[in-house]
């Protein structure tokens, strides 16, 4: 997962919202200015990123400090505010699969002792809800709630084999993301990656920036068999072989599979589902 660059260009000065535009989508697009390179914002670049008048931008960042989803620094910038976060660990697909799989991961962290993830898949993207890490591990470019692609990282390898076709197909028609440190692979590769993944239940990526890592990851299923989310370990390529890695990265899926109502049978394969 790799922080995107900055593409915003400057809006011309006193450009008005679109015509119509709804309050809340504006007030939406002031919070998603937001990025792992922009933390912490001035108005005016707020109101520049979005695209919207200053005095507009300062209306409506002031009903989002007043809620909580903005907080305003001694220097006068703005932040993420906590409410967000405490919105977001109501979701189902996040919290309530994160707070079933931690046991396990904590387990498979003190095993590995480097780095070990959990990630949905939201819309074309995956999600990682969760990354448990020792501070001596090697340097990786995934943080919680951060994106990752779906065709070049283990966890979205994994959550692209349990989608439905009709949106595989989407995917492997779109040209390849260009991952820093990950081979491009071709849409023959990818399919038949995506197979292995449904045969082994066990996606690997190798990766050289920002360290040389391997990525092993295996599907986690609810009770109807449908994959919900990705685990996966992070550590030092040439530490550990993959293959010497995978029986415990499955092991600790399948557990939390099992917790939440997955009956699996001897070699499960990846289910389809047609979750967005």
């Amino acid at each position: 997962m790799t922080v995107q660059p900055d593409t915003d260009a400057t809006p011309a000065r006193g450009k008005r919202p679109k015509q119509g535009e709804p309050v809340v989508d504006r007030a939406l697009s002031l919070l998603a200015v937001f990025s792992d390179r922009r933390r912490a914002l001035t108005l005016s670049e707020m109101a520049r990123y979005a695209g919207m008048p200053a005095p507009t931008a300062l209306r409506l960042i002031a009903r989002l400090v007043a809620w909580g989803a903005l907080e305003r620094l001694d220097d006068g910038r703005y932040v993420v505010g906590v409410r967000l976060w405490e919105v977001a660990s109501l979701s189902p697909r996040g919290h309530g699969v994160r707070e079933i799989a931690l046991p396990y991961l904590e387990d498979l962290f003190e095993v590995t002792r480097h780095h070990v993830l959990l990630a949905v898949r939201d819309n074309e993207q995956a999600v990682l809800i969760e990354r448990l890490s020792s501070k001596d591990a090697t340097e990786v470019a995934y943080r919680v709630g951060g994106r990752a692609p779906l065709r070049s990282t283990a966890v979205g390898l994994v959550l692209l084999a349990g989608a439905d076709q009709q949106f595989q197909e989407t995917i492997l028609r779109k040209p390849p993301e260009n991952e820093p440190g990950v081979p491009d692979m071709p849409e023959g590769q990818v399919r038949r990656t995506l197979s292995d993944v449904r045969r082994t239940g066990i996606a690997m990526i190798r990766r050289s920036l920002p360290s040389r890592t391997v990525s092993v990851a295996s599907p986690i299923f609810d009770a109807q068999g449908s994959v919900v989310a990705a685990l996966s370990i992070v550590v030092p390529d040439g530490s550990t072989p993959p293959n010497v890695l995978a029986p415990a990265v499955r092991a600790a899926a399948r557990a939390v599979s099992r917790n939440l109502g997955h009956h699996a049978e001897v070699s499960p394969d990846v289910r389809t589902h047609s979750e967005g």
